[in-house]
């Protein structure tokens, strides 16, 4: 795909905003501390603005408008040693740039592919951090006139919950309508730049080094191989058998059935374990991410613009999935959210606030790195999008005929998200390595289709 450059501008908050350093809480200094993508696709539409440049005004216009209550996605990060950050709200803007390809639509297929580097904006992370947008759009205009939205969000900043609250709000803004829910900024809500106190103790393991494949004394080698994506689909007929699946032999006085996520979750993981080809006594951790927004006492205000997801872990031996149904799997996916409560939340804020560094809990390999988090062979992490509202963002030309995430080259690195057309099916966006794609896309289907023939 040829994809050419017209213009970027640099869009600043349409009016004065309060300037100072922002202390970020330990979940926005964790974990994933670069740039995450998404992208929208628009067909042309009878309400397309009849000028040429009045879509890239119109974004113009209505982003300023949007970064006066958004203040921070305008500023600065910077290092202020010990491996942690500080947020700058100096209004330096964020960066929107128009494109343009001779590429139509049509051409792309079902768009789930999700290899679109040249429509979403590429950040430099050779550029010193305080130099760098938290915030990068790409406008791309195609030769049918159908146009996608690419964008590039700080994860340091905010987490999914609150990018989508930013996006929601700006397309309200766009709309001509008045903001929904104002973003709460205040984040001492989450004790940060507070001294730790004494807290209830937890094992925190999801801090701790992931298992390494056996034999191995790093994970050096497996960050080097090389890898692919894939988006693979279950139907709604297919995700109930899953559940089926999980929940066979559960009475009544068990408690309630597994979910949805914990089933699929349980079903990638095992698949992942079987494509691997690992040996039964194998150590394998699956992350899963927990919103902590309602599950602290009392709960985070509405609209807490920031991380507020904890990343935590269930661990097992390969051949204990394998060997067992997959209510187990399901089973320990359930006992690490289950383990999140409010006291939990606490103590590993502690924790992390009594860390002399926190470079070893940053997931750097994004920039080439070797340290950091790596939930790779024998790992994986499954993210959901499946409650999330992901879908109908409409900044006055309709809504978008897809959205989906951008490329994420990082095995083991997977992500679950609802059907646009709430016909009750998923997709598993998905990063393995290449060795491994194939046997993970049979066995990701074929167990579904063998318990069936078995019923």
């Amino acid at each position: 795909m040829v994809v050419t450059i017209k213009s970027s501008h640099v869009v600043k908050p349409a009016k004065p905003t309060w300037t100072g350093r922002v202390s970020l809480s330990e979940w926005d200094q964790i974990g994933t501390v670069t740039h995450v993508p998404t992208i929208y696709f628009y067909k042309s539409s009878p309400k397309w603005p009849t000028q040429s440049n009045a879509i890239i005004n119109n974004l113009k216009d209505s982003l300023s408008h949007a970064l006066v209550p958004f203040y921070l996605l305008a500023g600065r990060l910077h290092w202020i040693g010990r491996g942690r950050l500080e947020l700058e709200c100096n209004a330096m803007g964020v960066t929107l740039t128009e494109a343009e390809s001779e590429s139509k639509l049509e051409d792309l297929g079902d768009l789930t592919s999700p290899e679109y580097q040249y429509l979403i904006p590429n950040v430099d992370y050779t550029v010193p951090l305080h130099e760098l947008p938290l915030l990068l759009v790409q406008l791309t205009i195609f030769q049918c006139g159908g146009i996608s939205l690419g964008l590039r969000i700080s994860h340091a900043v905010v987490d999914g919950k609150s990018a989508l609250q930013f996006m929601s709000e700006w397309a309200r803004i766009s709309r001509g309508e008045p903001l929904g829910t104002l973003p709460f900024l205040d984040r001492k809500v989450l004790r940060a730049g507070d001294p730790p106190v004494a807290r209830p103790q937890f094992d925190h393991a999801e801090f701790g080094l992931p298992p390494l494949l056996l034999g191995e004394l790093s994970n050096a080698e497996e960050r080097k191989k090389k890898t692919t994506i894939a988006m693979l689909r279950l139907t709604k007929i297919q995700v109930e058998k899953l559940k089926n699946m999980a929940n066979e032999g559960r009475s009544i006085d068990s408690g309630r059935g597994y979910t949805r996520y914990e089933t699929l979750t349980g079903h990638v993981w095992r698949s992942a374990c079987k494509a691997r080809r690992h040996k039964p006594e194998q150590p394998t951790a699956l992350g899963v991410c927990v919103d902590s927004r309602g599950r602290m006492q009392p709960p985070l205000p509405d609209g807490y613009f920031g991380n507020a997801s904890l990343d935590v872990i269930a661990v097992s031996q390969a051949g204990e999935l394998l060997s067992k149904p997959l209510g187990y799997a399901a089973s320990k996916i359930r006992e690490a959210i289950e383990t999140v409560t409010n006291e939990y939340v606490i103590s590993a804020i502690d924790f992390l606030k009594n860390q002399p560094d926190l470079t070893r809990f940053q997931d750097i390999h994004a920039l080439g790195g070797a340290e950091g988090p790596f939930y790779g062979n024998p790992n994986i992490a499954v993210v959901s999008w499946l409650t999330l509202p992901i879908y109908g963002l409409d900044f006055g030309w309709g809504e978008e005929i897809y959205m989906g995430p951008g490329t994420h080259d990082f095995d083991g690195d997977s992500l679950l998200l609802p059907s646009p057309n709430e016909d009750g099916s998923v997709i598993l966006a998905i990063c393995l390595q290449v060795a491994h794609m194939e046997a993970f896309k049979k066995c990701f289907y074929e167990d579904i289709l063998s318990n069936s023939l078995q019923a």
